[in-house]
């Protein structure tokens, strides 16, 4: 679809936030207007820039993607975040999605198994405001102990199961949003709240299409290599489909 230059980015982002976030059931409005606020166009490549506000997954490099803005929303919302709270991110990607979270939590640290984005993810954060994200290179399946426990833990790549190393970094309270299964053909979004020492209570919130969760427990790097390279909501799960704005965009610098 042709570029239309009526429209900015600014203008752009506005109607993401209506027609693909809030029509869908969106509801949350610290996630709103968080999404309202950062630039999603400031994390993607150049050459995708026009596209940053369209409903769908972007490339970032690395055979990775900056997720879908419905997807980025819908996990942010099942956090069930107030303010304030510590938040930890598994797979930083380009950053955007721990952008969001700044914007609602008090602490922010995310982790990336893969150096070159990890390094790109922090001069993203840094340009649009967000530097105090702390990124860090690591395994993300095993989290991060030391600064444990979390309010809210978030992955957004999918494994094969909910790594029990995440699940023991949770306060009591604390929620787990991650996608597990293995592509066949969807993986199911589950959300774990910890409700005692040793207990947890678990919800299935649709399905899903994810990156690979490579990792200690996760998948290896040779199983994760024939799963999805995108990350993306099953639309038929959705009650209203919204009109596509795909290339309705233009630079505005």
């Amino acid at each position: 679809m042709a570029k239309n230059d009526g429209y900015t980015l600014e203008t752009a982002r506005r109607n993401m936030v209506e027609f693909q976030l809030e029509r869908r059931g969106i509801r949350d409005q610290l996630t709103l207007a968080a999404m309202r606020k950062v630039p999603r166009h400031d994390f993607v490549p150049d050459n995708e820039r026009a596209y940053a506000y369209d409903d769908r997954p972007l490339p970032i490099g690395a055979g990775q993607t900056i997720s879908q803005p419905y997807m980025v929303a819908m996990m942010t919302e099942a956090l069930k975040l107030c303010g304030g709270e510590k938040v930890l991110e598994i797979g930083t990607g380009s950053g955007y999605a721990a952008a969001v979270l700044d914007e609602i939590a008090g602490t922010v640290i995310s982790i990336e198994r893969v150096k070159s984005l990890a390094d790109h993810a922090r001069a993203n954060l840094q340009r649009s405001g967000h530097g105090q994200v702390r990124v860090i290179c690591a395994d993300g399946t095993k989290g991060l102990p030391d600064e444990a426990p979390f309010d809210g833990i978030v992955v957004t790549a999918g494994g094969p199961r909910v790594p029990d190393a995440l699940k023991r970094q949770l306060k009591i309270g604390g929620r787990l949003v991650i996608p597990v299964g293995a592509f066949a053909p969807l993986q199911s979004l589950m959300r774990v709240m910890r409700t005692g020492d040793n207990d947890y209570a678990t919800e299935n919130l649709g399905g899903v299409l994810f990156v690979p969760l490579i990792g200690e427990e996760g998948w290896g790097d040779e199983r994760g290599s024939e799963l999805p390279t995108h990350a993306s909501v099953d639309h038929d799960s959705q009650q209203m489909e919204p009109p596509s704005l795909a290339g309705a965009y233009k630079n505005e610098d």
